[in-house]
């Protein structure tokens, strides 16, 4: 809305409000003067009827007085004391008289009483008025105390239209009025159009320096004080692009410093909300886009307990808060979180550093399950060893029955000793990046054969039949043949080992997508599925017991994973519990 209509609907308003409040004043008047006229009306009939009053015990005598005090145009009903209705001219414009009208119980209790109320099925409002007389006989008077009263006279009147009364004397008086205001319109509509012109000129170019378009508005030489205006906005349009340049440089090179980070940065406002953010926080949160979290709670965003207990803390006005939190469930992340409050002029936040250390975590755990099974792995040889030379040094080097069987058992466990770090010596070596790998063409049914004698030599003792499935023809694989031959030959140990008598053992290749993948597949007691995942891990045997019976270390699936993928490929397991188990490593083929 332009000046030119909020000030004449200024002035509009005022002189309506005027209007109204002196209508309203009048009409209120009008009303109260008919009122009182209606009132004195009804006294000036109830003193008449007083001069002459009925034997109320006597109907038909009491109807003919009330139907002579209606005839002036009232309701008129006659009521005992007690309430009983006694005669009523017809409910008409007054509704049905009752005892528990005020202007009744004033009748009772004070002799005289006065009441007005809107009759809706007339839509105006009704004069009631009542008197009271004490028990009469013919010839009695309406005179008595209220403490004697037995019967109640009560008049009603309907007062007349009282708006359309007053429409008709306020109409040349707002006729007037409408006149005038239509000719000052005119003439302010004269003297503002120019003045509207050039307000409008300079609330588009307001607009336009909204919008970052800082071209100076022309001004009028000599003009008045919108002209002044006009000069100070373009001496402010100079000075804000300028500072617009230098800001948006500065938002620029920190928008690519914050964009570049790996770590995830918000700014969190006092009632934690987020500001801003950068690229990584949203990929932290699992969100696309910065823009979807920007202006939402905090809460609504991260639901992390020791999160929000951080932000918490640092809007209270600690100076640094660190927490470490955990993102996802199926592949969990862990983050390191750093809060510290900020203040800008009367506003406080908080800026929120997410800095992942999942890796971190993974090698802390690594570690730490690393010394728990070497000291696990270790103790049961040691302590195997330092039992039977303990018994020996007792006095079994003298018991020729016994003394041969421990040594045996010494020298048994001394080379599991061996076994398990000569294992790990290999198995750090992989993970350092240190295992030297000479690749050559290796021909894969020379593999197979190498391997397949050693396992028929231990199958054939154990009832297991040893099979193998090739095509007739097959390209050579690019690997190191030592260390691939010991990938198979520990994938046929385990099915050897875990297979039942009577069992089969089968050993086949195929060529795919350029990979040979070589399978070794085992009716043996099968994996179930929720270890499947693990059996690559250091130390970690389904059944723990079989295999350090048979020597097993539980290193060979983590060192021949660790070759394998060394070699490009992937080493993989399908089993079902009861039925057997797939093992199946890819090589790529030779160029």
């Amino acid at each position: 809305m332009n000046l030119f209509w909020r000030s004449n609907l200024a002035i509009l308003a005022l002189v309506l409000v005027v209007l109204a409040a002196g209508d309203l004043y009048s009409w209120r008047i009008v009303r109260d003067q008919a009122r009182d006229a209606g009132f004195q009306e009804l006294a000036v009939l109830a003193q008449a009827a007083r001069l002459n009053p009925p034997d109320f015990n006597d109907p038909p005598a009491l109807q003919r007085w009330t139907a002579g005090i209606a005839a002036a145009g009232v309701q008129v009903a006659v009521l005992r004391s007690s309430g009983e209705l006694l005669d009523d001219s017809g409910p008409g414009s007054g509704g049905k008289a009752d005892a528990r009208d005020p202007e009744v119980q004033d009748a009772l209790s004070k002799g005289e009483g006065r009441s007005m109320r809107r009759n809706d099925s007339l839509h105006r409002d009704v004069l009631y008025y009542a008197v009271s007389s004490p028990d009469a006989r013919p010839g009695a008077s309406f005179a008595g105390n209220a403490a004697k009263t037995s019967y109640v006279l009560r008049m009603a009147l309907p007062l007349p239209d009282m708006d359309q009364r007053f429409s008709l004397a306020r109409r040349p008086v707002w006729t007037a009025f409408l006149v005038l205001l239509a000719s000052a319109i005119a003439v302010s509509l004269v003297d503002f159009h120019n003045t509207a012109r050039r307000i409008r000129a300079l609330r588009e170019f307001a607009a336009r320096m909204a919008a970052g378009d800082f071209r100076p508005i022309g001004t009028e030489p000599g003009g008045d004080q919108l002209d002044g205006l006009a000069r100070a906005l373009n001496e402010s349009a100079v000075r804000l692009n300028a500072s617009v340049s230098v800001l948006t440089d500065e938002r620029n090179r920190s928008a690519a410093i914050l964009g570049s980070m790996i770590e995830g940065v918000a700014v969190i406002s006092g009632d934690e909300r987020i500001i801003f953010s950068n690229r990584a926080f949203s990929r932290i949160l699992g969100l696309e886009d910065a823009r979807e979290i920007e202006g939402r709670p905090l809460l609504e965003v991260a639901r992390q307990s020791d999160l929000l207990a951080a932000i918490k803390m640092a809007l209270s006005g600690q100076e640094q808060v660190s927490s470490e939190i955990v993102v996802g469930t199926v592949r969990p992340r862990s983050f390191a979180a750093t809060a510290a409050p900020v203040q800008a002029s009367s506003h406080k936040g908080a800026v929120l550093v997410l800095h992942e250390i999942t890796e971190l975590r993974r090698l802390e755990r690594v570690r730490q399950d690393f010394v728990a099974n070497v000291s696990h792995e270790f103790r049961t040889p040691l302590t195997a060893i330092q039992g039977f030379a303990e018994t020996l040094l007792a006095g079994a080097l003298e018991d020729p029955a016994n003394r041969r069987r421990f040594v045996e058992i010494i020298r048994e466990h001394a080379m599991r000793l061996a076994r398990l770090t000569e294992d790990l010596l290999k198995l750090s070596r992989i993970e350092a990046g240190q295992l030297k790998l000479e690749f050559r063409p290796v021909s894969v049914a020379q593999l197979i054969d190498s391997c397949f004698e050693t396992a028929q030599l231990k199958a054939v003792p154990r009832q297991l039949s040893l099979s193998v499935r090739l095509p007739p023809v097959f390209p050579p694989v690019r690997g190191d043949a030592n260390s691939l031959q010991e990938v198979l030959q520990n994938l046929l140990d385990n099915a050897l080992q875990y297979t039942p008598a009577g069992g089969q053992i089968e050993v086949s290749a195929l060529c795919a997508d350029g990979h040979v993948v070589i399978a070794v597949s085992d009716t043996g007691i099968g994996i179930p599925q929720v270890e499947q995942e693990r059996i690559f891990e250091r130390f970690y045997r389904v059944d723990a017991a079989r295999s350090r019976e048979a020597g097993g270390t539980g290193l060979g699936l983590s060192i021949a994973r660790h070759i394998v993928e060394a070699h490009g490929g992937r080493l993989g397991v399908e089993s079902v519990v009861g039925e057997g188990s797939r093992f199946h490593f890819s090589v790529p083929v030779a160029s």
